[in-house]
């Protein structure tokens, strides 16, 4: 037998989502949760009454009870009923509260990252999130919580997939859309490319993560700036400059903060692998506290390749000997690895006499003439024009946007018509960021 409130809670579902009415479903929802906690007992039992397309919001409520119990009974059948909810739950239902539906993800993830069981959350959370997205290039809360199971899982790939697509809006959530999300999945996705080398699109994520407008120093912002000194060592061989546009509190609060980091660029400047190697033994600590030595010493990795490659302008022939000399390694065998693995990923062009041990460097024999070329740069005209006619979609956007037209034009928020204003209090958050 189910309690009194629980019964009036299932008829109100019912009858509201009969008629249609899902933002009175969603008040009703959002107030009804504490006569749903104290009928804990009976939760299981009022799921079982609502199918799952018809009553999507209804079941979305008790799911989020439930995971905010101070004690969870039964982990593994909430588990499974949330996955259930996810594959079958109705998308145009749910978008009435995104708010809560996001929240039960954040919920889910946490327990799943505490249960030790991130692998079991990835498929989950991908249909999440195409289940609320209005268009693909639309970013979630819930994109950020993906990138953490995957980081966890050491699973890159059901990730990798949403990271490919470039964020155009942000799901504003019922307003509740945490700047922390957005920090994470930018700090995140650019962990998850470092993992799979592709550092020009990592360098582009910890920007981001850095220069996202900020009065205060983040957390998430102070790691994303290490891994971006890092990762431009790996991709310049130096720390570019961040764009104007990046908040004061980078420069005033989150620099001195990566003294250690600084001191390994500039010594990473001198081309001289002993001085770096004698900067990364003054700070291990700092860089194993950090969990960041991996990447410093694929900094150290990426010195001695980058002097090799200096070596192809010089010389025609060098023989291992003198190369290893050259470059500080430590014996011929090493150089011979070193060059063996820039000709297989083809960052020098050369051969290596196993004979007398000479290696002979060659010009790029790309002539930039052969039909997969062509096919590429046709590629690469198309994603210039895509981005083109998008830039100037949001730039028509944004000259119509009340905020954007009343802070150009210097009109005060009094001066402007009432329809004007009505319309400011309902435009998307998406620039707010």
């Amino acid at each position: 037998m189910m309690a009194s409130a629980l019964e009036q809670y299932v008829n109100n579902v019912r009858q509201l989502s009969t008629q249609g009415n899902f933002s009175q479903l969603c008040e009703f929802i959002s107030k009804s949760s504490d006569q749903l906690s104290k009928n804990a007992s009976h939760l299981d039992n009022a799921l079982g009454t609502f199918d799952m397309q018809q009553h999507s919001l209804g079941v979305l409520g008790i799911l989020c009870v439930k995971y905010n119990l101070s004690t969870i009974a039964d982990v593994e059948t909430l588990l499974v009923q949330t996955q259930e909810f996810i594959n079958q739950c109705n998308g145009e239902q749910v978008r009435y509260a995104t708010d809560s539906y996001a929240e039960l993800c954040h919920k889910l993830t946490a327990l799943l990252v505490e249960k030790k069981q991130p692998m079991r959350g990835i498929g989950m959370l991908s249909q999440a999130i195409t289940k609320i997205q209005l268009i693909p290039s639309q970013l979630t809360s819930i994109h950020a919580d993906l990138c953490q199971l995957c980081l966890l899982a050491k699973c890159m790939k059901p990730a990798v997939q949403f990271l490919n697509v470039d964020i155009t809006d942000i799901s504003k959530e019922g307003g509740l859309y945490d700047a922390k999300h957005f920090l994470l999945y930018y700090y995140y996705g650019g962990m998850i490319y470092t993992a799979l080398k592709q550092y020009d699109r990592a360098l582009y994520f910890y920007e981001t993560a850095i220069t996202t407008p900020s009065m205060a120093v983040s957390h998430i912002m102070l790691e994303s700036y290490k891994k971006f000194i890092l990762v431009s060592l790996l991709v310049h061989g130096k720390i570019p400059s961040l764009p104007k546009y990046t908040s004061q509190v980078v420069a005033r609060y989150i620099k001195p903060l990566c003294q250690h980091y600084h001191d390994l660029a500039t010594s990473y400047q001198t081309l001289n692998p002993t001085e770096v190697q004698n900067v990364i033994t003054k700070h291990t600590d700092t860089f194993n506290r950090d969990k960041n030595m991996g990447l410093v010493k694929q900094c150290v990795t990426a010195l001695y390749k980058k002097n090799i490659q200096r070596l192809t302008k010089t010389f025609l022939t060098l023989s291992l000997a003198d190369m290893a000399n050259r470059v500080q390694l430590s014996s011929p065998q090493d150089a011979e690895k070193y060059v063996l693995h820039m000709i297989e990923d083809g960052e020098i062009f050369a051969t290596i006499n196993q004979k007398d041990g000479m290696v002979s460097f060659h010009d790029n024999p790309e002539k930039f003439n052969n039909v997969s070329m062509l096919l590429r740069l046709d590629r690469e005209m198309s994603a210039c024009i895509s981005l083109d006619e998008k830039l100037r979609e949001m730039d028509r956007e944004i000259a119509v946007n009340p905020q954007y037209v009343q802070k150009s034009s210097g009109v005060h928020e009094d001066d402007m018509p009432a329809s004007t204003s009505a319309i400011k209090a309902g435009s998307s958050g998406a620039y707010a960021m």
